[in-house]
């Protein structure tokens, strides 16, 4: 009874062997069929558009989120109210009515059409739950929309009443805004920017504005990242004043992110360890370096070749004691551009995609400003200007900024303050150099005191030369 049992036992545990791993070799075989249906960093896609991690968007989820229009698939099944259908139906019409002699709505299908399977590769998911139909109608309306509102294309559109004349704008929480505008459509343009270049999800491959743009001018060749440039030097003139480097970008935010890039970024052959091997926790604080002697100035932009070109063209010199750095004006919307810039690089790590140079530079801010007094001195000497409630603000807001980002201190290939970091905890873990900055601080910042040292050491100087003639004297 026992061995029928035992066997009747055996019988089931084989029959749901076999199941198993029919089931696990169909999961397989979907995980591939997926990897190769997704991609990023092919030549037509080299940046992969993502969500924004969970440990990352439960620090502020309103950082990555639209509030007045979705682009792309993300938003559209997540934020169906923010899609704005028939704005953006004015704005395919404005694109065909601006459209060269004989261009119909078809050829603009077509076209997309061809592109779907490239477009998708471009994101992290595949959405299978949207059809062909609704994710090329997204794709046409969508690259109308950003085309009529920011690539002087059309009539239509929120642009209607400025026009080209938009480019003698000027330039309000970092956003170029129409200077005929009435305010509520200065809101919106606010808002729309926000949304359509600041958001790392809420993107559409450029390439699909490339394709529009060269059907409606009849060029081949044209490129939407070009009839763009303007607007986007124009949101980022306080962040940056250099031009559009290749190769060409991958999305709106990418193309914002290429704007920001250090001049000169040591390679990771020449950025040797000055520590003696010992790893590097974190920078220190303003107040840290300067009670260690480093002097901490504004090194403003000036667009020269091989100088300063971004605010995170950061400068120590070759004594360790002058630390520069590019000045940042703190608007409502830096937290936000900060931190989607930070999200496309944790997507796509390396130096052939998007790298890691805005973290980099994010973690040295968030560490080097994390008090109200770190604010106060970078306030102070003219690194940091805002307009918000108080330093104990902003240095808050600085303390948040990395929080659930992956970053290593020590990858000279990812840090390309490495070496600067290395040398100013150098200087911060040398005693002498310490007493010495004490020492100045005390005695040289107040005129009476260091008048009263110096006579001191006058009048010390003056008795020993006296008991030397004294003692000189009864030989």
């Amino acid at each position: 009874m026992e061995d029928d049992q035992q066997g009747q036992a055996d019988d089931i545990h084989v029959v749901n062997i076999l199941p198993l791993a029919e089931e696990l070799r169909e999961q397989l075989a979907i995980n591939h069929s997926s990897e190769e249906q997704l991609g990023g960093g092919s030549p037509s896609c080299p940046i992969t558009i993502a969500e924004v991690g969970r440990l990352t968007r439960n620090v502020d989820a309103a950082m990555y989120d639209p509030h007045h229009i979705s682009i792309g698939p993300y938003h559209l099944l997540r934020n169906p109210d923010l899609v704005r259908d028939a704005e953006k139906i004015r704005s395919l019409e404005a694109i065909l009515s601006a459209a060269s002699g004989g261009t119909v709505l078809e050829e603009y299908v077509d076209e997309l059409e061809r592109l779907e399977g490239d477009a998708r590769r471009c994101y992290a998911h595949s959405f299978p739950e949207i059809t062909s139909r609704v994710f090329v109608r997204m794709l046409l309306l969508d690259g109308c929309y950003l085309l009529a509102q920011f690539g002087t294309i059309g009539g239509g559109g929120r642009r209607s009443h400025a026009g080209a004349d938009m480019a003698n704008g000027h330039v309000e929480g970092g956003t170029l805004l129409a200077p005929a505008a009435p305010s509520g459509d200065r809101l919106e343009t606010l808002a729309v920017v926000r949304d359509v270049f600041y958001l790392a999800e809420n993107q559409i491959p450029l390439f699909i504005l490339d394709k529009i743009l060269q059907i409606n001018v009849s060029d081949p060749s044209a490129h939407a990242a070009d009839w763009i440039l303007w607007f986007v030097q124009a949101i980022l003139q306080t962040y940056s004043v250099a031009s559009l480097p290749s190769p060409r970008p991958g999305n709106l935010l990418h193309l914002l992110h290429m704007h920001l890039q250090p001049t000169n970024p040591p390679s990771s052959d020449t950025a040797g360890d000055t520590t003696g091997g010992k790893k590097l926790g974190r920078w220190r604080t303003a107040t840290e370096y300067y009670f260690v002697g480093v002097t901490l100035k504004p090194r403003p932009l000036d667009g020269a070749v091989g100088t300063v070109r971004s605010v995170l063209d950061v400068h120590l010199d070759s004594g360790g004691g002058t630390l520069e750095i590019p000045p940042l004006i703190i608007d409502a919307e830096t937290w936000r551009l900060l931190h989607n810039l930070m999200a496309l690089e944790q997507r796509n790590p390396g130096p052939a995609a998007a790298g890691s140079h805005v973290t980099a530079y994010c973690v040295f801010m968030s560490q080097l400003a994390c008090t109200a007094a770190d604010v106060d001195l970078l306030s102070s000497k003219g690194i940091i200007a805002h307009a918000l409630g108080n330093n104990g603000e902003v240095a808050s807001r600085f303390a948040d900024l990395c929080k659930g980002i992956l970053f290593s201190l020590d990858d000279p290939r990812g840090n390309y303050l490495r070496g600067t970091c290395q040398a100013l905890e150098e200087r911060f873990q040398s005693r002498a150099r310490r007493w010495m900055a004490w020492l100045g601080r005390k005695y040289f910042d107040n005129p009476w005191l260091f008048i009263g040292l110096l006579a001191a050491a006058v009048g010390l100087a003056c008795t020993v030369v006296q008991a030397v003639y004294a003692v000189l004297s009864d030989k």
